[in-house]
């Protein structure tokens, strides 16, 4: 069974993921899985993810946790996910995040 494939590994593209003005991440070391890129865990700005109950699972990639974003007052429920103990098969992505939800992800 063939399953959907990491696209890539994106060294020295630099990609940045941003909300209500703020830069949520960036790096230069993106993982792409299924259009989203991934941003490694050193790469969030920290202050303004809040951690939120929401689960969701994944077939091939494993159970995926979810953080509320936080910016000047205005939350985003649930619009940053991430895998902190996926399936073999995306193990490549483990505790990195991706977003949605009107989080605007340049590349």
């Amino acid at each position: 069974m063939k399953l959907p494939g990491l696209i890539g590994i994106y060294m020295g593209i630099m990609a940045k993921a941003m909300w209500e003005g703020a830069v949520l991440a960036e790096s230069n070391a993106t993982v792409e899985v299924e259009g989203n890129q991934y941003f490694p865990p050193e790469a969030i700005r920290k202050e303004y993810f809040r951690a939120s109950d929401a689960h969701s699972v994944c077939p091939w990639k494993g159970t995926a946790s979810y953080y509320d974003i936080e910016v000047n007052g205005k939350r985003n429920e649930g619009a940053a996910w991430f895998y902190p103990e996926p399936k073999d098969a995306a193990k490549k992505i483990k505790g990195h995040v991706a977003f949605w939800k009107g989080v605007q992800v340049e590349r």
